[in-house]
């Protein structure tokens, strides 16, 4: 039987930089994310644990990164793994780290999910989503195609939301 309590206190994503000073610029200066720990060691070895404030993960299947990608993009870009912030002001924040070196794949658009998105390659080979969202959750999740996953609501598991 699963517990209720949560066993996992935080989710800790780790990348490797090969221009270290370059992702601390962009993901510590210019995205504003706060310092929280850093460590040093033999052979210049370096490494910043930047808060990024709560983390999720998202699962999605192929058929909705697809939709994710053409949604945001108009074309399928992402790798398997894609870094998705949420900020206050999406235009603003896109601009900031396209300052910060940035490479703007696609600008600020908004998504039938009712969130502001822009995609960016940033250092460390990472392809970020900052999405703004423009509607509170519980407005959002009244939206068709929202909601908790169907087969785990008791009572209409498979029905769609």
């Amino acid at each position: 039987m699963i517990e209720n309590t949560p066993s996992v206190r935080q989710l800790r994503l780790v990348v490797e930089a090969e221009d270290y000073e370059e992702a601390l610029a962009f993901f510590r200066d210019a995205l504003g994310l706060p310092e929280q720990a850093a460590f040093s060691g033999e052979g210049d070895a370096r490494v910043v644990i930047l808060d990024a404030g709560r983390a999720t993960l998202e699962i999605a299947n192929p058929a909705q990164k697809r939709l994710i990608d053409d949604v945001e993009v108009g074309r399928q870009v992402a790798p398997k793994i894609r870094v998705a912030f949420e900020v206050d002001d999406a235009p603003a924040a896109t601009a900031r780290l396209l300052e910060a070196g940035g490479e703007e794949v696609a600008p600020p658009t908004v998504t039938p999910w009712r969130s502001l998105n822009a995609r960016l390659n940033a250092p460390a080979g990472l392809h970020i989503t900052l999405f703004q969202e423009l509607e509170p959750l519980e407005q959002r999740t009244t939206r068709d195609g929202f909601g908790t996953n169907p087969e785990d609501r008791p009572g209409d598991a498979g029905q769609s939301v």
